[in-house]
C-alpha cells in the first residue's frame, strides 16, 4: 500500500499520477483531515480513505504532503506505526533529512523531495535527496514512483535550498513573466484573450525548444535576435535594467529564505 498523507492539490496530483502510471487504486490510501475533501478524492479516483494510524501500519511507502507547520506533530504520530523497511518520502519544503531520521528512528529509509506545482498537470519536476538508510534499490523505486508526475533528479541535500529557489519557486517567476507580458500586450492594443493565447503559447513553445536535447538557451536567444531589429530593441531594455542580475538576486533571496525556514527552531 502507498499512503499519501495530505490530499491537497499536490497530494491529488500524486494520486492522479500514480494511477495514470498503472498503480491500482486499491493500492493507494489517502489521509486527509478535511472529510469533505477526502470523500471527493476517494469518489474521483476510487482510492481508499483511511485514518492516519491505519494507513501507516498498512503501507510500505508513505508520502508526506502536509503543510510545513503540521509536519512535526505528524512525524511523531507516524513513527510508532511504521512497518520495518517502510520508506518515508517528505515532499514538504524545509524538512531536513536529519530531522526526518531523528524523529522516525534509526534505520528508517527516508527521502527528502522538492516537487513543484506543474505536477498538477503531470509536468512537474522533483529533486530528491535519499537519507543514509535508503538503499540504492529503494532510491530507484522512489524515483520510479515520483516520476508519475514528471522528471526526477537526485541532488545532495545541501543543494535542496537551491532547488527550491530554482524549480520549487520557479513556476511563480514564469507566471509573473506571463502576467507582465499579457498586461503589456493589452496596453499595446490586443484584446485579453488574444494576448493570453499569444503569450502562453510563446512561453510554452520557447520552453519546449530550450528543453530539446543539446539546446542552448543563449544560442536560441541569439538566433531570434536580428541586429538592430525589434527583439534587439526589447533585449536592450532588459539589459539596461540589469535583468540577469535581478533574476540572480531574486533566486538568491528565495534560496536564503528556504535556508531560514529549514533551520532548527529553538
Amino acid at each position: 500500500m502507498i499512503a499519501i498523507l495530505g490530499a491537497g492539490a499536490m497530494g491529488e496530483a500524486y494520486v492522479a499520477g500514480l494511477l495514470h502510471s498503472g498503480i491500482e487504486p486499491a493500492r493507494v490510501a489517502i489521509v486527509e483531515k478535511n472529510a469533505e475533501r477526502a470523500a471527493a478524492i476517494s469518489d474521483r479516483y476510487g482510492v481508499h480513505t483511511m485514518d492516519l494510524d491505519a494507513a501507516v501500519r498498512e503501507s510500505a511507502t508513505v508520502l508526506i504532503l502536509v503543510k510545513p507547520q503540521d509536519v512535526h506533530d505528524l512525524l511523531e504520530r507516524v513513527a510508532p506505526d511504521l512497518n520495518d523497511g517502510a520508506i518515508v518520502v517528505s515532499l514538504v519544503a524545509g524538512v531536513r533529512l536529519e530531522r526526518l531520521e531523528e524523529t522516525l528512528g534509526s534505520g528508517t529509509p527516508v527521502v527528502r523531495a522538492m516537487p513543484n506545482t506543474p505536477a498538477l498537470i503531470g509536468q512537474g519536476t522533483t529533486a530528491i535527496s535519499p537519507g543514509r538508510w535508503c538503499s540504492d534499490d529503494q532510491r530507484d523505486y522512489i524515483v520510479s514512483l515520483l516520476s508519475a508526475v514528471g522528471p526526477v533528479v537526485e541532488v545532495p541535500e545541501a543543494l535542496q535550498d537551491a532547488v527550491t529557489a530554482t524549480s520549487g519557486s520557479g513556476p511563480a517567476y514564469a507566471f509573473l513573466l506571463i502576467e507582465s507580458m499579457m498586461a503589456a500586450a493589452v496596453d499595446l492594443g490586443l484584446d485579453r484573450d488574444t494576448a493570453r493565447l499569444l503569450v502562453t503559447q510563446t512561453v510554452l513553445g520557447a520552453a519546449l525548444m530550450a528543453a530539446e536535447p543539446g539546446a542552448d538557451a543563449a544560442a536560441l536567444r541569439r538566433q531570434v535576435t536580428s541586429p538592430q531589429g525589434t527583439t534587439a530593441a526589447a533585449l536592450d531594455v532588459f539589459d539596461a535594467a540589469g535583468f540577469p542580475a535581478l533574476v540572480a538576486r531574486a533566486m538568491t533571496a528565495a534560496r536564503d529564505r528556504s535556508v531560514e525556514l529549514g533551520a532548527p527552531t529553538v
